[in-house]
């Protein structure tokens, strides 16, 4: 029996949770980290980043193998598949009995995740397109921004109960749930005529043609120093708070505030792009966000702000990192996807694992550089948001007619 097609809110709001698989396995482990590194490595507290970006890298990795996967058997089974295989990983996480195994286990967890990640941006793109595609995926980002700002508290909560080994059995749970969901409810997007074979040479082909399109180049390259940015943030925030601010019990209330703030970028991409179109709305939102980060630095760097003051800034920043992401990530995921829809789970797969190993390569070492200040990742994110805007202004022209 065929399904009729699910509406379009129940449709981004299901998307949305697909992507969320992603912000609570990062965002959940942050209040962990301490003690993560007091049970597993004490000789090197720093260390316990790699939770974070081991996860990340596995996902990066796994994208190459889900969008080809689903343009060969289907949307939903490689999603169900990749969620499940996501599930037992996190048993295996929740057993680790050393860092050593729990990076292992992390990365595995990393590489089933891209299944609903990746096949999601597919999923969308077999739907619709261009401008549309783009205002699809700031409502996407816009509710999935909910999950970050609950997650931490989450994560706090669930280490309060059951110590941080129990977040990976929430991690279970979730992933259940959204395999219900979508087992139930979302018909599946590419019919069994527009499949492609899993053959190597297929494969091959279809990445070479990828690469013919310049804007596909483009894309990649904004969004692995834009996703750069995230994960170096994302390693370094929680020692930012708890050394320099002294918050660390407050800080996934802090973190919530900035995730609900930054919600603000999808919506004004959602209420934008339509006008302004997608490249224009990138090219200033790097402009403002490098503006934001000099001035940042100027300031907490060189010591001019102290107390609450020095932190209201550290926030202000947050909020207006995390909003670039909502500015940006759909309407590069949009242009990125534009010529290849006869090729959408491909280009989702390859476009997403450069963009994300190419990022957490270069976040690894600013998130190994934190030293109890802000101070090294204002200055990574500066430099990267300014090749950013480089690229940006030189790629971005708009196209011709």
């Amino acid at each position: 029996m065929t399904q009729s097609r699910v509406s379009q809110t129940e449709f981004v709001a299901l998307v949305a949770m697909l992507f969320a698989t992603i912000a609570i396995s990062i965002d959940a482990m942050l209040p962990a980290l301490p003690e993560i590194a007091a049970t597993l490595s004490q000789d090197a507290p720093n260390a316990a980043q790699l939770v974070v970006t081991s996860f990340v890298l596995g996902m990066g990795i796994g994208t190459l193998f889900t969008g080809p996967l689903s343009d060969a058997f289907g949307r939903k089974r490689a999603i169900l598949v990749g969620s499940g295989l996501y599930a037992l990983a996190a048993l295996a996480c929740y057993f680790a009995p050393s860092l050593e195994v729990l990076l292992a286990a992390r990365l595995l967890q990393g590489l089933a995740a891209a299944a609903p990640r990746t096949v999601a941006i597919a999923m969308v793109r077999d739907l619709f397109s261009g401008r549309e595609m783009a205002k699809i995926m700031s409502f996407v980002m816009m509710i999935f921004t909910i999950v970050p700002a609950l997650a931490p508290l989450m994560g706090q909560g669930i280490i309060a109960l059951g110590g941080w080994h129990a977040i990976f059995l929430a991690y279970i749970l979730f992933a259940g749930l959204s395999m219900l969901w979508l087992g139930l409810r979302q018909p599946e997007t590419l019919p069994v005529e527009n499949r492609r074979p899993l053959h190597l040479r297929t494969l091959w082909s279809g990445t070479k043609q990828l690469f013919t399109f310049r804007i596909v180049v483009v894309s990649t390259l904004l969004q692995t120093l834009t996703l750069a940015c995230l994960f170096a943030t994302l390693s370094s925030l929680q020692g930012i708070f708890e050394r320099q601010f002294d918050r660390a019990e407050t800080f996934p209330l802090w973190f919530g505030v900035i995730a609900i703030a930054s919600m603000g970028g999808s919506l004004l991409n959602s209420r934008i792009v339509m006008s302004l179109g997608m490249r224009r709305v990138v090219q200033r939102t790097y402009a403002a966000v490098l503006v934001l980060s000099i001035l940042t630095l100027a300031t907490l760097g060189t010591g001019i702000l102290h107390g609450n003051l020095s932190f209201a800034m550290q926030m202000l920043w947050c909020i207006g990192l995390f909003s670039m992401m909502g500015l940006t990530m759909g309407n590069l995921n949009a242009l990125g996807m534009e010529p290849v829809g006869h090729i959408a789970g491909l280009a989702a797969s390859v476009i997403s694992a450069l963009a994300t190993v190419g990022s957490v390569l270069l976040a690894i070492p600013i998130g190994l550089a934190f030293n109890g200040t802000s101070t090294p990742l204002l200055i990574g994110v500066t430099v990267l948001t300014a090749l950013n805007l480089i690229l940006a202004l030189k790629t971005l022209g708009e196209p011709r007619r």
